[in-house]
């Protein structure tokens, strides 16, 4: 719920309006195609145990090399004309996880009457993401082929000095590796599309990615992204109006920029779910939307509609609480869908001398930090904990660091303060993981 502008200056999301916006720019890495005689980009596709696809470039009466290794040993070699996709098997493959980020090496050559005219080096991960049962039958989310929980933090990506650019290289790794020390296996990016070194850090570091696309749309209604937060009205998705969305050629760019998004990121080994639309910000046909990135992009799991709105698509049950008890309904049970609850949380503690202004805003409010950790706690063990013995598959907590005035985060804003114990989180996702039998 807590997010940054919408694309196009929605207003009905509390916490996000005094969120400061970003103009937009060109990732370094959406370049033009290259010219002829040179490698574009050697495009590699990890969603399989025994190798991946190669398509390292469209120039005929060339040939690409394609080397991978490990450790410096070759352990798989193939040649093919370019533009020509490849799969090359992997003798006794070394599988990615979070616990075990491991990562081949990737050359690829090209060469004209055998003289080397350009090459590419890059990586590669081998590992599955599904859907299936665990061994009570509850429906969970798979990583090669075996139940994982996903143990995840919402990720805003936002920076007090840059906004939505970090102030280092090393910055951006440090949050994730902060996560990851704290016993987190996942981080929902939420509206936002890190540059790509964030992504290789998140391969390379060992953590999965959620990634929600760049919600749009016009002027929001408060009945439709707000008050189903507090037990208002679900509703079909075609009312275009109501969501913002009346806009034909709004929601066609959307779908193009979904298409941009799914061609930018395809080859990130970490990135285990698509979350298209969020609280109902700009929503319009998800079960449409669902197929087209199914289409797209078949390797991975959808969450239709997080939070509100359910179609009834995607791969998952996806509910948002923050004002309630939470309690894991027998209904979402049934079917072929997981049950995650993709935000909750969200309470606040200002720390004096680290927050970005006067505001103050979150879901619940604390004044100490012994009064956030006992609530804390407190919620896992009474509500989560239990919820997700019984088939919860997946949590996002709300957040990992504060965002100007959302003080609702585990970090201070300036990454300066944890304000929880880190034991007691490493503690409390660890009770999270044996619960769901891992």
């Amino acid at each position: 719920m807590p997010g940054a502008d919408d694309a196009d200056g929605g207003d009905g999301v509390p916490g996000a309006d005094d969120v400061d916006g970003v103009p937009g720019g060109d990732d370094a890495a959406g370049a033009d195609d290259a010219a002829p005689g040179h490698v574009p980009g050697a495009g590699t596709s990890p969603g399989s145990l025994d190798g991946g696809s190669y398509g390292p470039g469209r120039t005929a009466d060339l040939t690409a090399e394609i080397t991978v290794s490990s450790a410096g040993q070759t352990v798989a070699h193939a040649a093919v004309g370019p533009g020509v996709p490849l799969r090359i098997p992997i003798p006794d493959p070394h599988l990615w996880t979070p616990e075990d980020p491991f990562l081949y090496d990737v050359e690829v050559r090209l060469l004209a009457g055998g003289r080397e005219i350009d090459q590419v080096q890059s990586y590669t991960g081998l590992r599955t993401f599904g859907m299936g049962p665990d061994a009570a039958g509850r429906q969970r989310l798979l990583l090669n082929g075996r139940p994982y929980f996903h143990a995840g933090l919402l990720d805003q990506g936002y920076w007090p000095d840059g906004l939505y650019t970090a102030p280092s290289d090393a910055a951006l790794a440090s949050d994730i590796d902060r996560a990851r020390g704290l016993g987190f296996t996942m981080l929902r990016k939420h509206i936002k599309i890190e540059p790509l070194r964030w992504y290789y850090h998140c391969d390379r570091l060992g953590i999965l990615v959620w990634q929600d696309l760049v919600n749009g749309g016009t002027t929001y209604r408060h009945s439709v992204v707000t008050a189903p937060v507090v037990g208002g009205t679900h509703r079909r998705d075609d009312a275009y109006l109501a969501f913002g969305r009346d806009d034909e050629a709004g929601r066609a760019e959307f779908l193009a920029e979904l298409q941009g998004t799914v061609e930018l990121l395809q080859n990130t080994v970490s990135l285990a779910v698509w979350v298209p639309f969020n609280e109902g910000w700009g929503q319009f046909d998800a079960n449409a939307v669902a197929g087209k990135l199914r289409t797209l992009d078949p390797t991975r799991s959808i969450d239709h509609a997080s939070g509100w709105h359910d179609q009834g698509g995607g791969d998952l049950k996806s509910v948002h609480v923050y004002f309630h008890r939470f309690r894991l309904r027998k209904s979402w049970l049934h079917g072929s869908r997981a049950v995650v609850l993709s935000e909750y949380g969200g309470y606040s503690l200002r720390i004096p001398g680290h927050t970005f202004n006067a505001k103050e805003f979150g879901y619940r409010s604390f004044r100490t930090r012994q009064a956030l950790q006992r609530a804390y706690r407190r919620l896992h063990a009474r509500q989560i904990e239990p919820a997700v013995a019984r088939g919860l598959a997946a949590t996002v907590y709300t957040q990992l660091t504060d965002v100007e005035d959302e003080v609702n985060g585990l970090l201070t804003y300036d990454r300066a303060v944890l304000k929880i114990d880190g034991g007691a989180l490493r503690e409390t996702n660890a009770r999270l993981i044996r619960a769901a039998g891992g």
